[in-house]
């Protein structure tokens, strides 16, 4: 079994049976604190696990630091990490969501989370590999600026298709809760999209070049400086354009981080 067929199959069908499970177990008030950890390690462990047991060709050989999987997954777990810290107070203050369900937390963000985002963003980021390598070989003999505006268009507007889908596909889990779904869907998908503006182009770089493979540093590096970028464009969202819908905060329980309420004050 290949890493790309393990990486991109897996993770789907992880990520389904996860939301299936929340939605149906969770709506009824089934889930402890402990029950949703280890659904969020369930789907988390494998993309770990399979390339460990079942190597893919071109890795079974290599020293594990110099694995393609493991370089991936480096940098996933960095930027997803950074994304459930930081930036999920984002969503609590500028989309007006909330977290209600049952968790051990921290910086009051489940840890559930941090293990099912880390799954989804490899599941994402694959693909949009996957479907980057194609589209550049399509456009590979239009002239140089076309093949710049084909890729970065396709960027967009992958990024915007993946972020609203997955605000859809958990529209019916009872215990993430938005001010204003008709909102979220629109224009919070635009703001959750800026993740994979910056993430796609900048995942696709590891080891794509012949010759000049990565090390885990650089992965690392690489990874906390995307995390930055999209760190940086979404606090300019917020200070320029604010919030998609007002915020009273009876409707916000999880009103952001201190550096937040500090301005607000």
């Amino acid at each position: 079994m290949s890493l790309q067929g393990v990486l991109v199959l897996l993770p789907l069908i992880i990520i389904l049976q996860a939301y299936g499970s929340l939605q149906t177990l969770a709506r009824d008030g089934r889930f402890t604190e402990l029950e949703y950890l280890l659904l969020g390690l369930l789907a988390a462990l494998p993309a770990f696990l399979i390339p460990v047991v079942w190597p893919g060709e071109a890795d079974r050989c290599l020293p594990w630091k110099d694995r393609y999987w493991v370089k991936a997954s480096l940098w996933i777990v960095i930027f997803s990490y950074v994304g459930n810290y930081f930036w999920t107070h984002y969503f609590f203050t500028v989309l007006g969501a909330s977290y209600t369900f049952p968790s051990w937390r921290m910086n009051d963000v489940p840890h559930t989370t941090f293990l099912l985002t880390h799954v989804c963003f490899l599941f994402y980021h694959v693909a949009s590999n996957m479907t980057l390598r194609r589209l550049r070989h399509s456009v590979a003999d239009l002239p140089e600026n076309i093949q710049w505006v084909t890729l970065v268009a396709w960027i967009l507007a992958l990024s915007y298709f993946i972020a609203y889908l997955e605000t859809l596909a958990i529209s019916n889990f009872p215990y993430y809760q938005f001010v204003d779904r008709a909102s979220m869907y629109k224009v919070g998908s635009l703001f959750y999209a800026i993740y994979f503006f910056v993430s796609f182009p900048m995942f696709l770089r590891i080891d794509e070049k012949p010759g000049d493979l990565w090390d885990l540093p650089r992965v690392a590096v690489d990874s906390l400086g995307a995390a930055m970028l999209v760190t940086i464009l979404l606090d300019l969202w917020r200070i320029f354009l604010g919030p998609i819908v007002p915020l009273p905060k009876k409707q916000c329980s999880q009103p952001g981080l201190p550096w937040f309420l500090g301005q607000a004050k």
